[in-house]
């Protein structure tokens, strides 16, 4: 080996950004290394695997080499098949089984099956399955196994169940993909029956069981697992963290942050990104106040992901303006972080600011997606601004090339009905380029509940029954409407219908944070000492808020035919009031009131925490399942138009 050569793979050893990755290059390039297949399948090596975001490069290096090699095609192929462009390293194993002489070896087969299983290409995946029993290669332990996990990922569970029953001697990878194969298929029973028969097991092997269980929404078999295993690393820890968030379960992903942390366990990317997303989603401003602090000691607050999380925790917690010094701060923003600042206005009623955002995002020459259009036009819809939705409508299109999604479509019809234009909306629907969906529907019919318009409530509710009959939303929806308007036998015939057909309407709840603990409310549920003095201080708000504030309880929206001292007991009994009075029972004078709520508020108690706003002089946070309001003074942030 010459003395170039030695150089150019210690300098590769040694290589950790692409700017010396290209210094390298021009090197090899200069010295004619660059014709060399070890040195040239080194540079695509860890241009395309090593290096983040470098995959292109590599892709550029590779058209500059006259005769790859089997070695440097296996490189591109499996660089391609862990990309977010999976399907091209389809195409890369089709080019070089039409200009490479030699035939593909096991890598070849076991890279491009982890392409077929990323892209979902069933077809493609039972081609190489041929191709590798053709080949004679289809025995092999590696190939083997990412035909199991291939099969899965496409749905086929009896395929990779099969190919894992024909291997002679699986090692615990091919266990362990066996058992995730099980998972993906949605056979949570079959997966434990294979763990509980695998002769060996490694860490992997508990952490696969913990994903699987976490994802299929099996809390308590994770917990189970979690507590029977001697060794937990990093990604044990990250995954129950992760799924007790995913699975609403916000205290315990904060308890299982905490027991990490004490444990001397350092928190990684994912972690962190996992129980800020149970801050955000539970409305805890305290505990993420607490997290802001420890990513700054720790540095963790410069990756992009996890300041993109932290931004949406503030955001989802009704401070705005921490998200936006969280987003000024940031060394490095991408799309997402662009698009959740334009979110965060959007959700707190900020029209204008949010199309400010828009704008900015344009001049720092970075590209809005398709999320981003649905959050601005979001933003127009919610601030009542029909001209710039429309004028962003079509600019979406006009600008960026981006064809409308049923989500788009989804913000406009929302956009007209906020505004009580109820014909436009259903123009604008049954004009549209694609077929509605019952999301479309729905939302239209949530603008004929807002504006009470009950004849084409019930055209709109003819059609959703086509496309989502069981629905209990729907039907709810539709009984409010009748309910308002005063058509009670209207109104009985649809809870007659839910309750022949078994239907049940879905339980609101209300959270709020105190002294950095979480506390729920829902309508029925037992009786104790926190429910207890909610109910009580919510008595005495009552009567004060009426003497005080002149309150009348608004009825129109109950559901059923009776006296009216039982309809102003029915509304008055909503989760969101009961959280409001726990929490006026114990924050001091100052503390706002933060709650988040998984329903739409009703006008009842927005009216309500309007007069507590004003009569108790506290600011309250709500979060329902649309918007924020921000009630202070007696006014509202939405300015009655939510």
């Amino acid at each position: 080996m010459s003395g170039s050569e030695q150089l150019c793979i210690t300098l590769l050893r040694q290589c950790k950004t692409l700017t010396q990755l290209a210094q390298i290059h021009a090197y090899a390039s200069k010295t004619a290394l660059l014709n060399h297949p070890f040195i040239a399948g080194k540079l695509i090596l860890i241009s395309s695997l090593s290096l983040s975001n470098s995959l292109p490069y590599a892709l550029r290096l590779f058209a500059q080499i006259p005769s790859p090699d089997l070695f440097i095609y296996n490189t591109v192929i499996r660089g391609l098949s862990e990309s977010n462009t999976p399907h091209r390293a389809l195409l890369a194993y089709a080019q070089m089984r039409r200009r490479f002489p030699s035939p593909p070896d096991s890598f070849s087969f076991a890279f491009t099956l982890k392409a077929a299983a990323n892209c979902r290409c069933f077809n493609a995946g039972i081609q190489l399955h041929c191709a590798s029993i053709t080949h004679g290669l289809d025995d092999h332990l590696f190939v083997r196994t990412t035909l199991v996990s291939m099969y899965a990922e496409c749905g086929c569970a009896e395929y990779a169940r099969q190919a894992f029953d024909e291997m002679s001697q699986p090692n615990v990878v091919a266990w362990n993909a066996v058992v995730t194969a099980c998972f993906r298929c949605g056979d949570v029973a079959g997966a434990e029956r294979l763990f509980g028969r695998m002769p060996f097991r490694n860490l992997t092997s508990w952490n696969v069981m913990l994903a699987g269980y976490m994802k299929a929404g099996e809390v308590e078999g994770a917990k189970r697992v979690f507590g029977e295993m001697d060794g937990k690393d990093l990604v044990s820890w990250s995954t129950m963290i992760v799924g007790f968030s995913h699975n609403g379960s916000f205290d315990e992903a904060f308890s299982c942050f905490r027991e990490m942390t004490s444990a001397g366990v350092r928190a990684n990317e994912v972690s962190l990104t996992g129980v800020l997303s149970a801050c955000a989603q539970a409305g805890a401003f305290e505990f993420g106040k607490i997290l802001h602090g420890y990513l700054e000691k720790a540095g963790h607050v410069l990756i992009v992901s996890v300041g993109n999380a932290l931004l949406d925790t503030y955001s989802r917690c009704g401070k705005v303006g921490m998200a936006h010094l969280v987003f000024d701060q940031m060394m490095l923003k991408n799309t997402v972080s662009w698009t959740s600042m334009i979110a965060s206005f959007a959700m707190h009623g900020f029209g204008e600011e949010a199309i400010r955002m828009f704008c900015e995002m344009e001049e720092s020459s970075m590209i809005p997606d398709d999320i981003t259009f649905i959050s601005i036009l979001y933003a127009c819809s919610h601030a009542g601004l029909i001209e710039q939705g429309k004028y962003f409508f079509h600019k979406m299109q006009e600008t960026y090339g981006i064809e409308p999604s049923l989500e788009h479509y989804g913000c406009m019809v929302d956009l007209y009905g906020r505004a009580g234009l109820l014909s436009e909306a259903y123009e604008f629907v049954v004009q549209m380029a694609i077929e509605p969906n019952e999301i479309i529907w729905r939302t239209l019919l949530g603008a004929c509940s807002i504006h009470g318009e009950v004849n084409l409530a019930e055209r709109v509710k003819e059609r959703l029954s086509e496309l989502d009959p069981k629905n209990s939303g729907d039907h709810v929806l539709l009984s409010n409407i009748y309910a308002a308007s005063g058509k009670w036998k209207d109104a009985a015939a649809i809870r007659k219908s839910m309750i022949d057909q078994k239907i049940k309407k879905s339980p609101a709840w209300s959270m709020i944070e105190v002294d950095k603990i979480m506390y729920g409310f829902a309508i029925g549920e037992a009786i104790n000492g926190v429910t207890k003095e909610a109910y009580d201080k919510l008595a005495e708000i009552m009567s004060r808020i009426r003497v005080e504030g002149g309150y009348r309880p608004e009825i129109t929206s109950v559901l059923h035919d009776i006296e009216e001292e039982e309809k102003e007991y029915a509304v008055t009994m909503h989760s969101e009031k009961l959280a409001v009075a726990f929490g006026i029972s114990r924050l001091n004078q100052g503390i706002a009131i933060r709650i988040v709520k998984n329903l739409r508020v009703c006008r009842d108690c927005h009216t309500v925490m309007k007069l507590i706003s004003m009569v108790y002089s506290r600011e309250i946070i709500l979060r329902d399942r649309n918007r924020f309001h921000l009630f202070k003074e007696g006014h509202c942030s939405c300015r009655d138009y939510w």
